[in-house]
C-alpha cells in the first residue's frame, strides 16, 4: 500500500493501517503518545489504541443532497468519525479533511456536536422551511459508543417528538434500543422508521469486520424489540462483500423476518478513495487465502474498477455477480414477506419550534 505504515494489526480496531491519503499530499502518520493509552494491551504488551473526542460547536447541522440513489435529500450528523471500526466504512475518507487518517484515526480520533439539537432548532424554526424526513446515521453511527456520554441523537430525536418532524434512523448498533420511549412516541404518528444494519451472522468475523459495533445477535434482538414497540424496523445487509458475506443473504433475511422486520435491502460492497487500500489490507491480513478472488469480483461489480461513483450504479453495482445478488436478494425478500414500504412517513404533522421560549409566529 503506497505511503502506508506497516500493517500491525490492533486489537479492538478495523483499519490494518494508519495511511494517509497521498491526493492530499499529507505524510504518513505513526502511532505517537497523545493518542495512546499508557496502558498495555491484553494482546502481548502492545499499547491499547486510547479513543479520544474533540467537541465541535457547528454553525450548521442541517445536510442536503440531491443524490437519486438515497431516499431523502437531507441528513444530521451528531458525530465525525466512528468507533465501530468498520473497515468498509465508506465514510472513512471524510477524515483527510481534518488532516487525520481514514484509517486508525477515523475510529479512535472522534469529533462531537453537542449542539447539534440547538442549531437544528433555529433551523427548522426559519419561516421558509418545508418538512421532510431527515436521516440520521447515513454517514457516521447516531449510536456509537460515545453516544452512551454525549446523547446527541437523543436530543435530537427529543426535538423530532416535540415539533412532530420526520426522522428515520440507521444504525449497527444495539444501543438504538436506549431511546425506544421517544421513538414510540415518533412512530405512533408514523413519524420514524429504523434500518438496523445486519452484515453477518457469524460473531467472530462481526468482530473482525465491525469490532466495535453491537453483535449481530444483539442487533437482531433490537430489531425484535423496536418492533414488539410498534417501530418501523428495517434490516440492511450492507455491504455485501463477495466470497466473505454473500452466503448468508438467505439466513439474514430469515432472521430478520423471524425478529419482526417489515422490510430487507442491500447494498454491495462500495470502496471510494483511501476505503480501497485500507480493505485490501484488511482482506491480506485476515483472508489472504482469498484477497485477490474478492478483489476481481468487486471490480467485477464496479466496471473493473476498484469503486464506481456513478449515480444509479454505485449502490448497486452491474455484471453477473452484481444481478445474482439482486435475484437472490428478491428470492429472500419474498419468500419472508419482507417487502414493505421502507420509509413511509408523514410530513403534514411539523409543528416549528419555539426559539428561546418565545412561539414561532408561522
Amino acid at each position: 500500500m503506497e505511503n502506508a505504515v506497516e500493517r500491525d494489526v490492533t486489537k479492538g480496531r478495523g483499519a490494518p493501517t494508519n495511511a494517509v491519503p497521498t491526493r492530499f499530499n499529507l505524510n504518513s502518520r505513526v502511532a505517537d503518545g497523545d493518542w495512546l493509552d499508557a496502558r498495555e494491551a491484553l494482546d502481548g504488551g502492545k499499547p491499547a489504541l486510547k479513543t479520544t473526542v474533540t467537541e465541535e460547536f457547528a454553525k450548521s447541522i442541517l445536510s442536503f443532497n440531491n443524490s437519486p440513489d438515497v431516499p431523502f435529500d437531507r441528513s444530521v450528523n451528531a458525530y465525525r468519525g466512528c468507533e465501530h471500526g468498520c473497515v468498509y466504512c465508506f465514510a472513512r475518507p471524510t477524515h483527510a479533511y481534518h488532516d487525520l487518517s481514514p484509517g486508525l484515526d477515523f475510529e479512535s480520533r472522534l469529533f462531537a456536536k453537542p449542539n447539534a439539537a440547538d442549531i437544528l432548532r433555529k433551523t427548522i424554526a426559519k419561516p421558509g422551511y418545508r418538512p421532510a424526513p431527515i436521516a440520521i446515521g447515513t454517514n457516521t453511527d447516531p449510536y456509537q459508543p460515545i453516544e452512551r456520554t454525549y446523547r446527541i441523537t437523543r436530543s435530537i430525536l427529543a426535538l423530532m417528538v416535540e415539533t412532530s418532524h420526520p426522522i428515520v434512523v440507521t444504525t449497527k448498533s444495539a444501543r438504538v434500543v436506549d431511546d425506544i420511549d421517544l421513538l414510540s412516541q415518533l412512530a405512533s404518528k408514523q413519524l420514524t422508521g429504523v434500518a438496523i444494519s445486519v452484515t453477518s451472522l457469524d460473531a467472530k468475523l462481526a468482530r473482525t469486520l465491525e469490532p466495535r459495533a453491537s453483535s449481530p445477535m444483539t442487533r437482531l434482538a433490537a430489531v425484535r424489540k423496536l418492533s414488539d414497540a410498534g417501530i418501523y424496523v428495517h434490516v440492511n445487509i450492507a455491504p455485501i462483500i463477495p466470497a466473505v458475506t454473500d452466503h448468508e443473504i438467505e439466513a439474514i433475511a430469515a432472521a430478520a423476518a423471524e425478529q419482526g422486520a417489515t422490510s430487507i435491502s442491500s447494498i454491495p460492497i462500495r470502496l471510494p478513495h483511501e476505503v480501497a487500500p485500507l480493505f485490501r489490507d484488511w482482506l491480506d491480513v485476515h483472508f489472504p487465502d482469498r484477497a485477490a478472488k474478492v478483489m476481481n469480483i468487486i471490480r467485477d461489480m464496479r466496471g473493473g474498477k476498484d469503486n464506481d461513483a456513478e449515480f444509479f450504479s454505485r449502490m448497486k453495482g452491474h455484471g453477473p455477480w452484481a444481478d445474482l445478488i439482486r435475484t437472490r436478494m428478491q428470492i429472500a425478500r419474498k419468500k419472508h414477506g419482507l417487502d414493505g414500504s421502507k420509509w413511509n412517513v408523514r410530513t403534514d404533522l411539523f409543528v416549528p419550534p419555539n426559539i428561546n421560549g418565545q412561539l414561532s409566529l408561522f
